[in-house]
């Protein structure tokens, strides 16, 4: 970017004299100076002062100057929007710096008006073509677009009872049961009375919530005297075993110039003692914030602006055991960019949450997950809407390995204060369930559902008395089921389970064979007084082969029937044809033909009326033979049904031994 200090500087020195006397109560030179110490919240106010009694057509020059700085004070203090409307004016009173456009863009963005943010990115890559920050400002506001629309699954909720009327972030949970959550806050009970000069509110303090007996939090409480000051304190980080916690100190020194550092204390029963520094740097101008300690305790994540990074705040890291004796080492490119990258946060050792308004963004901070492969390098990717928004996002901390937590948020405060959001992830539940009856649709008693998937799942299950039974799956997962029952023929299914990030129920009912009565088999159809069976035949009998497959040691007797019409020479004759085609057709789908018998019954062995027919037809009394001379007695449309049900192909079983010996 074109940066102007001194031209800037220069400018001012010029120009001062000439406000000084209009604006006694407003300096510009104490604006600048205010600014320079990062002052930013009262110099803003000095140089929103100065920019109103700057006149437009005489001193239009200045007037976007001023506006230019007063909006650099406004966005690092949150108020984006002031700093939005405030880019503005300076572009509009012909502010040369392309660094007005760009900050434009920005605030745009962060206020969520994408699409003229993006105009206002384009306008300044035509003056600073190769600018990667605005280059992931366009794709952020693009991607941004298309998140809001397609949201995650994560469920997001202001936590009300945690927050006050001022600050409150960066949380983080610590306990056994996760049931302590630290805070940074600049509520009204912090031990500094003072306001601080850089952003307006008190300076901040660590408070702590609590659960109660019912698992309910608490409204947060100071930490017992030891550790907070009257100075700023926040951004606290816990080992492991939760005996020492690492926090970022400010401390305020009018002498002598000082940044963030980093602070460690260590608990005595219920009570954190007075912090130590941790002199990471060895130099009170070098900052150091946001410290976070991973899990195994061997590396401590921090914050810093110091030279050897890729441009605003970057996060480093250091061996806890080489403190004091070797230089911390840059996370590199793919974590840090030209923008800030913040408020780190150790899941695991390998993964890392983090805060940046340099990667592509929604606005403002976003919270991004960043996970070290075993080749040293970081995958990183956006968390998206609605944990991420056009506002800053930050601060992430999770409960365990549960998919829950808090975060921290000024998305709609219109006054840039931080919030405490807690987060969670409703789980993906995938459920099979069904009936296990029989030919006739009865409930078939003791019956076994196994199932078997990709993943190693082996598990067997008793379905309910009434036949019904009720798994949990995998999602994105490939399952073979198989029912069985004394008496019966197992059955096999396949099922494949979806990776979509959504609850589902499956169906797949099992209608299993007896043993120990003729089964029928349904949907078989032959050329009008012929045995050629029909193309619509073939689906039942490729499930009759998978059936008899599935259970190698059957064999069966292939019986076909017909109704009372015609000679009984005639239609045993038709019916053992209509037998025979039906063995062909298994032969050739794979069935020895010795396990294979066909008979034809002509109509010597007309139907019984099962419960099943009954339901369908109420004129069938159940247990009735549908004989030649019952059919008689019917309607003639009651007689064709009859007829039909007594044209029908049945298997029954001859053996369950036939590869036994």
């Amino acid at each position: 970017m074109n940066k102007r200090i001194t031209l800037l500087f220069l400018f001012f020195v010029v120009f001062s004299s000439l406000i000084f006397n209009s604006c006694k109560s407003a300096k510009l030179s104490d604006a600048i100076a205010k600014e320079e110490r990062g002052e930013y919240y009262d110099a803003a106010d000095i140089y929103r002062r100065v920019y109103s009694k700057t006149s437009s057509t005489k001193k239009r020059t200045l007037k976007g100057s001023v506006a230019f700085h007063m909006s650099n004070c406004y966005r690092k203090v949150n108020l984006s929007k002031k700093a939005q409307t405030g880019y503005q004016s300076a572009i509009r009173y012909g502010y040369t710096d392309s660094t007005a456009v760009f900050f434009y863009a920005l605030m745009l963005q962060r206020n969520g008006n994408y699409t003229d943010a993006i105009k206002q990115y384009n306008a300044f890559l035509e003056l600073d073509p190769n600018n990667r920050w605005a280059k992931n400002g366009i794709i952020g506001c693009d991607s941004a677009v298309v998140w809001k629309k397609n949201p995650t699954r994560y469920t997001v909720k202001r936590e009300d009872k945690i927050n006050s009327r001022r600050s409150d972030y960066s949380p983080m949970l610590a306990g056994e049961q996760y049931d302590q959550l630290y805070i940074t806050t600049t509520r009204d009970e912090v031990m500094g009375g003072e306001r601080s000069a850089i952003t307006g509110v008190k300076f901040s303090d660590i408070f702590v919530a609590k659960k109660d007996e019912k698992g309910q939090w608490q409204a947060p409480a100071p930490l017992e005297e030891g550790l907070n000051t009257e100075m700023e304190e926040g951004a606290c980080s816990f080992t492991s075993n939760g005996s020492t916690m690492y926090y970022t100190f400010c401390p305020q020194d009018e002498e002598h110039p000082r940044t963030a550092e980093i602070m460690k204390s260590s608990r005595s029963g219920a009570k954190w003692n007075k912090g130590q520094k941790v002199d990471i740097f060895n130099d009170s101008l070098k900052m150091a914030a946001h410290p976070a300690i991973d899990p195994s305790g061997k590396y401590l994540y921090f914050v810093s602006d110091v030279m050897g990074g890729q441009g605003g705040k970057d996060i480093w890291r250091i061996e806890v055991d080489a403190i004091g004796r070797s230089y911390p080492e840059n996370l590199g490119a793919e974590i840090n960019t030209p923008g800030d990258e913040m408020f780190p946060y150790m899941r695991t050792d390998s993964i890392m949450y983090f805060a940046s308004n340099g990667h592509p963004g929604m606005g403002g901070l976003d919270i991004f997950k960043a996970t070290l492969k075993p080749k040293g390098n970081w995958v990183v990717e956006n968390m998206k809407s609605p944990i991420n928004s056009n506002g800053d996002d930050f601060g992430i901390t999770f409960e365990g390995k549960r998919e829950s937590g808090f975060f921290s948020s000024n998305r709609n405060d219109a006054r840039g204060h931080d919030h405490i959001y807690s987060f969670s992830l409703p789980s993906v539940n995938i459920f099979v369930e069904g009936w296990v009856l029989d030919k006739d649709e009865e409930i078939v008693e003791n019956a076994i559902i196994r199932i078997v998937g990709k993943d190693g799942t082996n598990e067997k299950i008793f379905a309910r008395k009434d036949g019904s039974y009720r798994l949990e799956l995998t999602r994105g997962m490939d399952y073979v089921m198989m029912a069985s029952a004394p008496g019966f023929l197992n059955q096999k299914q396949s099922l494949t389970t979806p990776n979509d990030e959504k609850s589902e129920t499956f169906y797949v009912d099992f209608s299993l064979a007896s043993i120990t009565k003729p089964v029928l088999i349904e949907n078989i159809f032959y050329d009008f007084n012929k045995a050629t069976l029909r193309p619509e035949s073939q689906k039942a009998l490729d499930e009759l082969i998978t059936l008899l497959k599935d259970n190698p040691n059957v064999t069966i007797e292939l019986m076909a029937h017909t109704d009372r019409i015609g000679s009984a020479e005639y239609n045993l004759s038709l019916s053992q044809r209509r037998a025979q085609s039906v063995v062909d057709y298994l032969i050739k789908g794979g069935i020895e033909k010795e396990r294979l018998t066909a008979v034809g019954y002509g109509k010597t062995q007309p139907k019984t009326v099962t419960r099943n027919i009954a339901k369908q037809h109420e004129f069938l009394p159940e247990g009735k033979v549908l004989s030649e001379e019952f059919i008689q007695t019917l309607t003639p449309q009651q007689q064709e049904i009859a007829d039909q049900i007594n044209r029908r192909t049945e298997f029954k079983v001859l053996r369950t031994n036939y590869r036994l010996f």
